[in-house]
């Protein structure tokens, strides 16, 4: 892939490595290393150099706001030994390619732009699916307390009612995902003190709070948690197979 998502969650950016850009635009990394740095060839090992048209950028000691676009990184080459590389935005391509040049440099400009512009809807279809999962998140909190409440209110008092509200969140795991808790848990790998329910997308967040929503409602007309599980069994199963 030319163009990848890179980042911490919540700072996600397009990048591409000089790697990748070195082997498209068919020159040596360490040219296109050399020109975000501002040297060239001659200058670090005083050898003449094939891709010495390269423009040189001049990260270091040059513009700081350029090392925005140019972000430091490594990668492991085939001896086992970890080497420097940049991982280049899409500023910072944009600034590199101006110094490329001929008909195969060109065609991979415009590829490179076609790739940055695909995996920019990619990225903004993330944050919009983020948002709503945002919302739903929130939504779960208050139905889940209308859940507990309903139960504290309407369910009788009994040595196994503090086990109601897990015994139905079970209950909805199961007929949604087919799994129990633990299941659940290990296909996300849940760590400690998380929640299933911040590995689940926003559909599936909104189908759990629809279901707590009607296990609340049938609740609030007596009905017990067997005839519940048996009529959520029955009902919600199908519709959701």
């Amino acid at each position: 892939m030319l163009v990848e998502i890179t980042g911490k969650r919540n700072e996600e950016i397009l990048t591409v490595t000089t790697r990748q850009i070195a082997e498209d635009f068919e020159k040596d990394h360490k040219e296109v290393i050399y020109a975000i740095e501002g040297r060239t060839a001659e200058t670090a090992n005083g050898k003449e150099s094939k891709n010495k048209g390269i423009i040189p950028i001049l990260i270091e000691g040059g513009n700081p706001h350029i090392e925005k676009y140019f972000i430091t990184s490594e990668y492991i080459g085939e001896n086992g030994r970890k080497y420097k590389q940049y991982l280049v935005t899409r500023d910072g391509f944009s600034l590199l390619a101006m110094g490329f040049s001929g008909e195969k440099a060109l065609r991979w400009k415009l590829k490179y732009i076609e790739a940055f512009n695909s995996m920019e809807n990619e990225l903004k279809r993330i944050y919009t699916e983020r948002q709503q999962w945002q919302i739903e998140r929130d939504k779960g909190v208050v139905i889940r307390h209308i859940l507990t409440d309903t139960i504290k209110m309407k369910v009788a008092e009994s040595p196994n009612k503090r086990f109601a509200y897990p015994n139905y969140t079970k209950l909805i795991y199961k007929i949604l995902f087919g799994k129990s808790v633990k299941e659940l848990q290990e296909q996300f790998k849940v760590k400690e003190k998380e929640s299933i329910r911040d590995y689940l997308t926003s559909e599936d967040l909104k189908q759990v709070e629809n279901l707590e929503m009607l296990i609340s409602s049938l609740i609030n007309c007596g009905w017990g948690y067997e005839q519940i599980k048996g009529f959520v069994q029955e009902n919600v199963t199908e519709k959701t197979e």
